[in-house]
């Protein structure tokens, strides 16, 4: 498995990933006729992996023959209580990929990435009743802050939950 930062050649085979996650991943938690409405090419399209820009979003992405599995994107934190930190803006695997160990390759590199851009500490969000990812980010040492927002993400509004980690060790 060959971890890489995204190029902007990668955008719809990253969009089939991030839109066949959520619509296994929240099928119980978003409803099931937007679930099934989202399309790679809606979501390719708002993609930036030509920038170098520090500030901008980074996407790391998992492939394999030629195919890309799954990918991580980290920034700057977004969230003004937190922004000396740095953030795990989204983390998919693709499903037919899950167990492979992949998630857990992308959650390492995506924070290193941070640690070299100097930021010892992290910051995600989880959809609200999301516990595979709950579990998942648990066990790689991030907890949950008790903050929770509700934010529009693709057009539908969700409520999550911030974890928090330190970037140095677990």
């Amino acid at each position: 498995m060959l971890l890489r930062l995204a190029q902007p050649d990668d955008a719809i085979a990253v969009a089939r990933v991030h839109v066949r996650s959520w619509q296994s991943a929240y099928r119980a938690l978003l409803p099931d006729d937007y679930l099934d409405q989202l399309r790679p090419e809606d979501r390719a399209a708002q993609y930036d992996f030509a920038t170098l820009d520090p500030r901008k979003p980074r996407t790391i992405v998992a492939e394999e023959d030629g195919h890309i599995h799954g990918f991580a994107t980290t920034s700057p934190s977004r969230d003004t209580d937190a922004a000396d930190h740095g953030e795990l803006c989204a983390l998919y695997v693709d499903p037919t990929q899950w167990g492979r160990g992949i998630g857990v390759a992308l959650v390492t590199a995506a924070r290193t990435h941070l640690a070299h851009a100097g930021f010892r500490d992290a910051v995600l969000w989880v959809l609200d009743g999301n516990l595979r990812a709950e579990r998942f980010y648990q066990r790689d040492g991030w907890a949950s802050d008790g903050v929770h927002r509700t934010d529009t993400v693709w057009g539908v509004t969700v409520g999550e939950v911030r974890y928090l980690r330190p970037l140095s060790a677990p």
